[in-house]
This record gives C-alpha cells, sequence and structure tokens, in this order.
C-alpha cells in the first residue's frame, strides 16, 4: 500500500462561468506549478509515480512541475462539474449562480447538499458516481508500486478526505473551498488503512515574496 500525494492544479481561469473556459492555467497557475515542481526538486521528494486526470489544467500543471515522470492520465481524477451542478441547481429550483466570492462560500455547500441528497434531476454524475469513482481511482493508485503523485483538483481532495476521515458534506464543502491552489495532500498507510498526514501544504509559497500566490480561485 503506497502513500499518495494529491496535488491540485495550479490557478486557472478564475473569471469563467462554465467548465471549459474553467478548464485553462492563468499565468500565476503555471508559475505556481513551476514553483512546486522545483520546490519538490531542492528538497528531494521522490515519488515513483506520476498520475493526472485529463482536464487540461490538470495536464499543463503537471507538465510546469517538470517531474520527469511519465504521466498516466485517468479520467477517474477530473473534477466534479460545479458549473452545470449549479446550472442545473439554478434551472430546476430556481437557486441564483453566485456571482460574488462571497456569494460563492454559501452556495457550494448548497450545491453538495443538493447533490448528495438527490435533489438535483439533471446532473453530469449522481453524487454516488462521484464517490465511488475517487475512491476506485485511488484505491488502484495505492495497489502500485512506489509513493505517487496525482495532479487533480479540490472538489477530489476534499472527496477524498471525506472517505479518510469520516466528513459530513458541509465539512467536505468547507474544506474544499479551502483548498489552495498547487497545494499538496497526503494519504499515508498507517496500520494498514490510509491516514491524512498532510493537507493544504504550500512551502514553495511561504516566502514572503511569493505570499500574493496562495490563492483559492
Amino acid at each position: 500500500m503506497s502513500h499518495i500525494t494529491l496535488i491540485r492544479h495550479g490557478q486557472a481561469n478564475s473569471g469563467a462561468t462554465d467548465e471549459e473556459s474553467y478548464d485553462r492555467l492563468s499565468p500565476l497557475g503555471f508559475q505556481q506549478a513551476t514553483w512546486l515542481g522545483a520546490h519538490m526538486r531542492d528538497t528531494g521528494q521522490h515519488h515513483m509515480r506520476l498520475y493526472t486526470g485529463t482536464l487540461r489544467r490538470h495536464i499543463e500543471t503537471a507538465d510546469a512541475m517538470e517531474t520527469g515522470l511519465t504521466p498516466i492520465r485517468d479520467a477517474r481524477l477530473n473534477e466534479l462539474e460545479y458549473f452545470n451542478l449549479a446550472a442545473a441547481l439554478r434551472d430546476e429550483q430556481g437557486i441564483p449562480i453566485p456571482t460574488e466570492q462571497t456569494e460563492f462560500t454559501a452556495h457550494l455547500p448548497r450545491v453538495f447538499a443538493a447533490w448528495q441528497n438527490g435533489e438535483i434531476v439533471n446532473v453530469p454524475e449522481t453524487f454516488e458516481q462521484f464517490e465511488t469513482r475517487v475512491s476506485d481511482a485511488l484505491t488502484e493508485i495505492a495497489e502500485g508500486d512506489g509513493p505517487a503523485l496525482v495532479v487533480t483538483s479540490g472538489g477530489l481532495i476534499s472527496m477524498a478526505m471525506r472517505q479518510h476521515m469520516g466528513l459530513d458534506i458541509r465539512a467536505m464543502a468547507n474544506l474544499a473551498l479551502a483548498i489552495m491552489n498547487t497545494s499538496q495532500h497526503r494519504l499515508f498507510p498507517v496500520g494498514g488503512i490510509w491516514s491524512p498526514v498532510l493537507f493544504n501544504a504550500v512551502p514553495h509559497l511561504e516566502h514572503p515574496d511569493r505570499h500574493h500566490a496562495q490563492t483559492h480561485v
């Protein structure tokens, strides 16, 4: 059972209003990923395998990190489709999609709860299907040889933490809101089970002249 380090992609197109236009790194996102890769090399972090989702922002982040590893693309590591879930909730229940960041922090937990409770009909996948694909993908990766890097998204990371910390849906949503771009999160086998031993680590962004790069969106 190998340990897994989950990495959220670099800052994407934060002004987007749909899945497609969101899915590309901003110039800062590329810089965050470059800094992370350099930090990992400088500190001698050892990983034998690299996995990413198939989304553009995952691939761009992994490429900018320059790990020297050949990436394995797996669509099961893709993000939940927040924009599509939010649009379905709007169309079916009249709940508007937020236009301000302060509104988003209250909206995401509402979307997650409605999704989990089956209160949104026109969804790209059910909450249970998302939960299963995350569990299946990470279990398979853990069964491989040696430590693995997984470049993915905040929603998937929050689901992984939910599964290994017994979080309710509100806590999962709050966790997702907290996850920073290019942050590291580690699941480590302790006594035959996975334990989260690292969460939201951004040592590559701790220098004062990089604090501006500690972004959530």
